[in-house]
């Protein structure tokens, strides 16, 4: 992999500035991007020096050649989370809760049914629980729940657990990661969440969660799944103390990991928001994040073209825009998305970093609709299930 110039542990903090217009140089890499693949460097440039409208404009392009041109999708579903707490010395997510007891693993288990009972008789499937990082000391619980799971409700999607929960899961049991993912694999998991990636880099992995999983190990992780028949997601995470250089290294080890299994289904990039988060990191990180300032709406559009742009063996690229809103939903199918997500939040995540309200398919299908596309409703293996009916305009 190459990495662009000015990446590494002294990497400096740069501001996320926005050109207003594109120089010389990023308007040729964006021609040449219609015709063939960017280095680690041209994406970097076009990081730096490329204006909101060429990139949106190209990225669509883009799109519009890598998936099919009149259609976005969503899923219909309800995200269930077997405990209120995640584990380990992450930043990036508002989930991560410090402290507390863990529920027993029967009142967990009977928690968890209610409410896939009650998703199943109000028509909402399929249905994701999100089995997060666990706080239990070894595999034989999460086993044993994912066995009860699937023989009580065998049309469930389970996708649950992550690369950096596997390797935790791994230390407690003395196993290897792999055998950790088989024998989840066997007891039910359908596939595997990648939405703890972060950020790419072991700059900001140490600095952000220094007990976390390398950027190595956790692209080897995923890509044992794959190996297995797992798929898993993408994601990055943006707007705290990464660099541009750091965006740029984190898409292509992404790419070349995707040339390796092609067992990602999709990315989606997503702006860090603090709130809610229990355990930030050392002060000096807090105030060189303070010191960026909030990337915001341009730069998440921004970034979503570079990866559509850069992420050419990616056709899915999924639109994170709850916490943004509406508007930057229907504008990010313009800037490289495919995708809106899910009709369902991620109670663990996404509420407690003050959504109020999860979409409902008439939301995601309006919007779909207003940014000029026919709606679509897939599965959790980004697979079309059905057309969604056409507006009846008498």
């Amino acid at each position: 992999m190459t990495i662009p110039e000015g990446d590494g542990p002294t990497a400096p903090d740069e501001s996320y500035g926005v050109p207003r217009r594109s120089s010389g140089d990023a308007l040729e890499i964006l021609d040449e991007s219609l015709r063939r693949r960017l280095t680690g460097g041209e994406l970097l440039l076009l990081c730096e020096e490329a204006a909101l409208h060429d990139l949106g404009r190209t990225a669509h392009a883009l799109r519009l050649e890598r998936c099919d041109p009149g259609r976005v999708t969503y899923v219909v579903g309800r995200r269930v989370t077997d405990t209120g707490l995640s584990h380990g010395d992450c930043w990036f997510s508002a989930s991560n809760r410090h402290g507390g007891a863990v529920a027993a693993h029967g009142s967990m288990l009977d928690e968890v049914m209610a409410e896939i009972r009650t998703a199943f008789a109000v028509g909402e499937r399929p249905i994701l629980p999100h089995v997060g990082q666990p706080p239990d000391p070894g595999i034989e619980t999460r086993e044993k729940m994912l066995r009860e799971l699937k023989a009580a409700c065998p049309r469930l999607w389970i996708q649950g657990f992550s690369p950096d929960a596997v390797r935790r899961l791994a230390e407690r049991s003395g196993l290897q990661t792999l055998e950790v993912l088989r024998r989840l694999q066997e007891a039910g998991l359908d596939s595997m969440s990648g939405d703890d990636a972060g950020v790419l880099s072991d700059r900001v992995r140490r600095l952000l969660a220094p007990d976390g999983t390398t950027a190595r190990a956790w692209i080897e992780i995923s890509e044992e799944a794959h190996y297995l028949g797992l798929p898993t997601t993408a994601a990055m995470t943006i707007g705290h103390m990464e660099t541009y250089p750091e965006r740029v290294e984190h898409l292509l080890r992404l790419r070349e990991s995707q040339d390796r299994t092609s067992g990602y289904t999709a990315f989606a990039p997503r702006i860090f928001r603090p709130a809610g988060t229990q355990r930030p990191p050392a002060p000096d990180s807090m105030a060189r994040t303070a010191a960026r300032g909030d990337p915001g709406v341009p730069d998440y559009l921004r970034t979503l073209a570079i990866a559509r742009i850069a992420l050419d063996n990616f056709a899915d690229i999924q639109a994170s825009w709850i916490a943004q809103g509406k508007s930057v939903g229907r504008l990010a199918l313009s800037f490289g998305a495919n995708d809106l997500g899910a009709t369902m939040t991620e109670e663990g995540v996404v509420q407690a970093d003050g959504v109020a309200r999860s979409p409902t398919g008439a939301d995601l299908e309006e919007m779909i609709r207003s940014a000029g596309f026919s709606p679509a409703q897939r599965d959790f293996g980004y697979n079309v299930r059905c057309l969604a009916p056409p507006v009846d305009d008498a």
